[in-house]
């Protein structure tokens, strides 16, 4: 390719060594500073109604690993004119990155994953109308950090369930008990997280409940939902002391969940742990390759991650990932909330199952472009047609949101000059006025054959922009300060603020106005 340099994707996770990507990466104008290492934390006392304000005493060391995600440059269209990622709904980094800002801490730049940013918001985007189990939002403006560029904005809504038509629930609770969940930021948080769960039970649902340590055990078989005090009772007798064989745990919970299955219910696995794994399988090939073939089970799993100090971030991602599941962090009791009761048909009830997204761009219209985030999500080209390659999922009433950075083929063309060729001729280019053509696929949760939905983009020229994009374009600008990326431009804390603020919106729940808070935060932690 003639404008880029290749980029090694590098790790720095303690457990699991170096993942490479599927096929290399697009080659890119720039490569991006390397992460940081986790700053050491204070020792301060913790309560579990508000974000953690600073690590506890009983984790004085700072072990944390997070994955390097080197960022992605432009793209020359003519080089590479198909973008092809997995979609992604996991939120763990936000509240993560909240918990370092809150300790005074800033973030290594591996825990800022832009897209979980952005996709921690949920966005007013209209209801599918046909029979696909989403529907597809695009709108295209100014970047607000580069106004000479363009920002398309892709939005799918997955189609919400009222709470009455939810199936039900078969859930399995997988419960770290080792010694390392000791502290009142991890089991006695993760109690209170489960106790708000536990309260939104049917009759209809089941609670089991596995725990592991250095050994693993059934602490309460499948119990009907309307036993609630029964499941409170068990959960309130958990403590914490041990090693962690993490390994023994999941198949015992799978082996539950199996047992309890009912026709059309839902089935799911949720492990709450720190993620340090050290006795049993623990490495990278070992735990993803038991989750794989877990997975095709039909039993689905959500990770929540507890916990500073010793957290294994990186973990507890590829496990999510590797599961058919999703990534939360849970930093306070009103985090717990958000995930598993105000968003529990999201993360609880999955609506399709490897959701992939190929944008094709059009070089007439664009010379070279930029995902922002998603770079553990990108797939290759071949990737997108083959219904054996796993992919991320949607559930009932998620939105998910991806930002692509454009440049005019004049820009492109100023950024690097093409290179004659001796032995091919230019391409021929379409004159069409769309930007990109949206190909989107996926599966129904049980099925294996994937359905096509596409889409094309225009560019309309807009002068008025929606509540969406202008609050995840400030949010994307934050996560660029964040990694003091060479991407950000004009960006700052101030614009990030002042863009935000105006597009407040409906903010039923304050999740938009904590931002905000956040955001003035950061501007002492990490002063750009």
């Amino acid at each position: 390719m003639r404008l880029f340099r290749s980029v090694p994707y590098l790790c720095v996770s303690l457990l699991f060594g170096c993942l490479s990507a599927d096929a290399p990466e697009p080659q890119a104008l720039a490569l991006a500073p390397a992460a940081q290492a986790p700053a050491p934390m204070p020792a301060a006392a913790v309560s579990a109604d508000a974000p953690l304000a600073a690590a506890t005493a009983e984790q004085p060391m700072n072990t944390e690993s997070y994955d390097h995600l080197p960022e992605t440059g432009f793209v020359a269209v003519a080089d590479a004119p198909l973008s092809t990622f997995s979609v992604d709904v996991d939120t763990a980094s936000y509240s993560n990155v909240r918990r370092m800002l809150a300790q005074g801490t800033p973030p290594p730049t591996g825990a800022v994953r832009i897209e979980e940013l952005v996709n921690y918001f949920s966005y007013d985007y209209p209801q599918p109308a046909g029979d696909d189990p989403f529907a597809v939002y695009t709108e295209v403006a100014p970047a607000p950090w580069a106004p000479e560029h363009r920002l398309l904005h892709i939005g799918l809504q997955g189609r919400r369930i009222a709470p009455v038509a939810i199936p039900p629930r078969n859930l399995v609770f997988l419960i770290d008990v080792s010694g390392s969940m000791q502290g009142s930021a991890k089991l006695p948080l993760l109690k209170q997280s489960l106790a708000a769960l536990i309260e939104t039970l049917r009759p209809h649902d089941s609670v089991g409940i596995v725990v592991y340590a250095g050994a693993s055990g059934v602490v309460l078989e499948p119990t009907a939902g309307d036993h609630k005090g029964r499941i409170l009772d068990a959960i309130d007798d958990l403590a914490a002391g041990g090693s962690t064989n993490g390994g023994a745990g999941i198949e015992l919970a799978y082996r539950l969940a199996q047992q309890a299955r009912r026709p059309g219910s839902v089935n799911r696995v949720l492990l709450a742990t720190d993620g340090d794994f050290n006795v049993g399988p623990s490495s990278h090939s070992a735990l993803v390759e038991l989750i794989e073939k877990k997975r095709e089970t039909g039993v689905f799993l959500t990770v929540l991650g507890y916990g500073m100090g010793n957290y294994k971030d990186s973990t507890l991602e590829r496990l999510a990932d590797h599961g058919n599941g999703n990534y939360a962090y849970i930093d306070s009791l009103d985090e717990a909330r958000k995930v598993l009761v105000e968003e529990g048909g999201a993360n609880l009830v999955t609506i399709a199952k490897d959701v992939k997204i190929q944008l094709e761009l059009n070089p007439a219209r664009v010379g070279a472009y930029r995902l922002i985030g998603y770079e553990n999500r990108r797939l290759t080209t071949r990737d997108f047609s083959d219904d054996r390659k796993d992919a991320g999922d949607i559930g009932a009433g998620h939105t998910v949101t991806a930002l692509y950075e454009l440049l005019s083929p004049a820009q492109a063309a100023a950024l690097a000059p093409a290179e004659r060729l001796k032995y091919q001729a230019p391409a021929r280019v379409n004159p069409s006025a769309e930007l990109a053509t949206i190909k989107l696929r996926y599966k129904m949760p049980q099925g294996a054959i994937s359905s096509l939905i596409t889409r094309p983009v225009v560019d309309g020229e807009a002068t008025a922009t929606s509540d969406a994009f202008r609050f995840s374009a400030a949010v994307a600008a934050f996560g660029l300060l964040l990694r003091d990326s060479k991407y950000r431009g004009a960006a700052s804390y101030a614009m990030v603020e002042a863009l935000a603020r105006d597009a407040l919106g409906v903010d039923s729940n304050g999740h938009r106005g904590k931002f905000i808070e956040l955001v003035r935060q950061a501007r002492q932690v990490v002063p750009r």
